[in-house]
Formats: C-alpha cells, sequence, structure tokens
C-alpha cells in the first residue's frame, strides 16, 4: 500500500537574504488510517544560507551580483499528473517515482532555493561535462552527475561539519581508499576531476553489493553500515521505499532531493528559472606543474586575477603547488595556457625567494648560552643531599632561572657536594 505523505508548514521562508538556514522538515505520514509525525533533515547542500553562497561565489569571482539574475520569482502551480508525466518522460536508468515528499522537494527547488538553482544552472556549463566523461567510463547512469547538487550545491571547497569535502563530499578516510591525496598543501578531494573518478568508481563499488541504485544513493549519503542495519530491521527488505522508516533522518529526505534536483535541472524552464551570468571560463586547460609554484606568481605574469587561479585549482589549501614532491596538474583558462608555457622558467623565478621562505638547509648554532653574573660578591653554598634548586632557590630569596644562568646549568639535575654561586643583589 502506498503511503501518504504530507509535509508540514516547517519549511519556513527561505529567500536570497535568509541570514538562519533551516535544516529540517516536519513530516505528516497517514497510513492505514493512522497518523504520525516525524522530522526528515534536509541534505546540507539545502540548509546553506542562499546569501552566503552568493558571497562565496562571488569571492570566486563567479557572479556579479549586481547583475546576478534575471529569473522571475514567479513559479506556476502543477498538479500532481503533470510531475508525474515529467518524471516519466525523462530518459533515466535510475527509478524516479513521484509523492508529496518528491514535491516538497522540488517546491523548495523551484521557490526558496530559486536563486541556488539559477547558479548551479551555470556551473553545470563547466562541471557536467567533467562528470559525464567519468560516469560514462563506468557504464553508470548519467543522472549520476546531479549528486554533487545534493552534496555541495556545485561549491567544489564545501566542507561539512563531519569534515566532508569537496563536490562530491568524500571524508578523508574514504577519499584516500579511493586515491585522493590529502596533506597540509593539497586536498584532491577538492580536485574537479580526480574526486570525480574517484566517486564513479565508489558508486560502482557500491552498485556492485547493492545492485539498487536508490540504496546506492541512500548509502553514499548515510554508509553502507546503516542500510545494511535498516535492511536487517525492515526483515530484509531491499527497496529504498520499504525501508523509508529505518534509514537516518536525512537518508530518507535524501532520495527525494536527488529525485527532484534531476527534475529541476530538466524541467527549470517551465518554473521560470534561468541560468545565472557567470565569470566561470568557458574553455579551460591543464599543464602539468614540476616545480614549486605559488598562485601569485602566475597572477603576476599571466595577468589573471588571484581568485580566479584559486576557483579553477581548489585542490591546493595554501595557493601552492607542491609540484618538486611529484608532477602536479594546474588548470588556467585557455587563452593563459600559451602565455604560461612560453614564460615557465620566468614565472618559477619570480619572487621565488619571497613567497617560498622555507630553508632546506639549516645549521645548528655552536654559542653557548653564557653564564650572566649578578652584581657584588657571591655566596658559596654547598650542595647537601637530597637539595633541589627549587628549594635553594626559596632558601636564599632568588629564583630557579636566576641559579641556572650563574652556574651553568640547563636542567634540574645537581649533585651533592658541589658548589653554587648565589647572588643577593
Amino acid at each position: 500500500m502506498m503511503k501518504k505523505i504530507i509535509l508540514g508548514s516547517a519549511i519556513g521562508l527561505f529567500t536570497a537574504l535568509a541570514v538562519q538556514a533551516q535544516e529540517s522538515i516536519d513530516v505528516t505520514i497517514h497510513e492505514d488510517g493512522a497518523e504520525r509525525q516525524e522530522t526528515i533533515d534536509l541534505p546540507k547542500s539545502m540548509t546553506y544560507p542562499i546569501d552566503s553562497l552568493l558571497n562565496d561565489w562571488k569571492a570566486k569571482t563567479y557572479i556579479d551580483l549586481a547583475k546576478d539574475c534575471n529569473t522571475s520569482q514567479d513559479n506556476p502551480f502543477f498538479s500532481d499528473s503533470v510531475y508525474i508525466d515529467r518524471l516519466s518522460r525523462m530518459p533515466t536508468v535510475i527509478e524516479m517515482p513521484y509523492n508529496e515528499i518528491v514535491r516538497k522537494f522540488i517546491d523548495m527547488y523551484a521557490t526558496r532555493l530559486r536563486t541556488q538553482v539559477s547558479f548551479m544552472l551555470s556551473a553545470c556549463n563547466f562541471y557536467m561535462p567533467i562528470f559525464e566523461k567519468a560516469l560514462d567510463a563506468y557504464d553508470l547512469p548519467l543522472e549520476l552527475k546531479y549528486l554533487p547538487i545534493i552534496e555541495s550545491a556545485l561549491n567544489p571547497s564545501a566542507v561539512s561539519r563531519a569534515g566532508a569535502s569537496g563536490l562530491w563530499q568524500f571524508m578523508l578516510q574514504t577519499g584516500k581508499l579511493y586515491g585522493l591525496e590529502s596533506n597540509s598543501l593539497v586536498d584532491e578531494r577538492r580536485d574537479p576531476i580526480k574526486a570525480t573518478w574517484a566517486a564513479a568508481r565508489y558508486l560502482k563499488d557500491m552498485y556492485a553489493i547493492y545492485g539498487d541504485w536508490n540504496l546506492v544513493i541512500a548509502a553514499y549519503n548515510c554508509g553502507p553500515g546503516n542500510i545494511n542495519k535498516a535492511i536487517r530491521r525492515a526483515g530484509g527488505k531491499t527497496d529504498y521505499w520499504e525501508i523509508y522508516n529505518f534509514l537516518p533522518r536525512e537518508t530518507r529526505g535524501y532520495v527525494p532531493a536527488f529525485i527532484a534536483a534531476n527534475y529541476i535541472m530538466t524541467y527549470y524552464c517551465k518554473h521560470n528559472i534561468c541560468p545565472m551570468e557567470t565569470n566561470i571560463p568557458e574553455a579551460t586547460d591543464t599543464v602539468q606543474v614540476s616545480r614549486n609554484l605559488h598562485f601569485q606568481q602566475i597572477a603576476d605574469l599571466c595577468n589573471l586575477p588571484l581568485d580566479e587561479i584559486k576557483s579553477l585549482n581548489p585542490q591546493y589549501r595554501r595557493s601552492i603547488i607542491p609540484g618538486h614532491t611529484k608532477p602536479q596538474t594546474l588548470r588556467l583558462p585557455m587563452d593563459a595556457i600559451s602565455n604560461f608555457i612560453d614564460n615557465q622558467d620566468t614565472i618559477y623565478a619570480h619572487r621565488q625567494a619571497e613567497l617560498f621562505k622555507g630553508r632546506r638547509v639549516v645549521a645548528v648554532s655552536d654559542t653557548k648560552p653564557r653564564a650572566v653574573a649578578g652584581k657584588g660578591k657571591p655566596t658559596l653554598y654547598k650542595i647537601r643531599r637530597g637539595d633541589t634548586l627549587g628549594q635553594i632557590a626559596e632558601r636564599f630569596h632568588v629564583r630557579v632561572r636566576d641559579l641556572r644562568l650563574w652556574n651553568g646549568i640547563s636542567g634540574n639535575r645537581i649533585t651533592a657536594g658541589k658548589t653554587l654561586k648565589i647572588y643577593n643583589n
């Protein structure tokens, strides 16, 4: 029996000026004449305050907020039958069913998150070819290209409170398991290309386990352990909607949000949403960097804004490419590639001493601490068995540090029978 699920009024106002982001929605479930309330946690990408996201994108020189979008705020109303028909017409391998939960997530994208959708439509021009190439190479459903919309709102620098990072929100250990390097200078989880290929391998591995894409998508959110636990608690059932009530709160909304993302990225025109004007380069290319290189060197001699270089290379945490350890990839706008190649020796040498201050070799000074003598004639004290520097200092009303300086002592160890100089000036 199909459950009738109605989302309550807790969604609230979510506009481009929102400061406090909502993190959950209330759900009323009617089943077999009974009614119960539950709460679904929203995917993190849907809880980012829109003004914060816009400022982040602006900082990366993606958009000009003065002309950010011509999207109408008028969202037409459509009946359930229209949504059912549109979802059924989408050329997808993954099942895209309809119910009230799916509708409410569509409504969120089409109303409260319109500005976010508008930006993501423009970002798709840059990221979707990357996603499609990797998914096609592993013979995966191409509709999975919209998974990063749920994971990160297409922000390659996104970091969750749990520590997941990048477009595909890899946790540190999972990223390393799939070959993504993470250290103080490089975090390949933020590399759009490497992280995408790692995500494709991970998704293929998960499908080999479950054989059901809705379960794979749910497992991507909460981990295979939670999915296996939900299957056991549901008596061995392996349908996402059958194990729905046994899943973590956020995962209950994750698959509906994925379906809604596929819908809105396909039918955005029907909801009067248009792509935002952005400054993301249409054409880019990569070069291999085999020496240490700072983004500022590139910005100075290739006439590129520093923020643009950072946005195209989000995997480098400190604006430094550590090419001396192993060859690294640098992505630049197409028209800057030839300039970099023709002048790379000059670029590597530019401001090198200023930007790379770390010393490769350092000598240890052989100068020993010079004892600081006090004024006047010292008192000579013969150390007794059981004496400590602290006791002696207290007895003569001096500091332990001074005792060490006067007598060339580096630690706290003293020997009975030896004589200490003590100045009382």
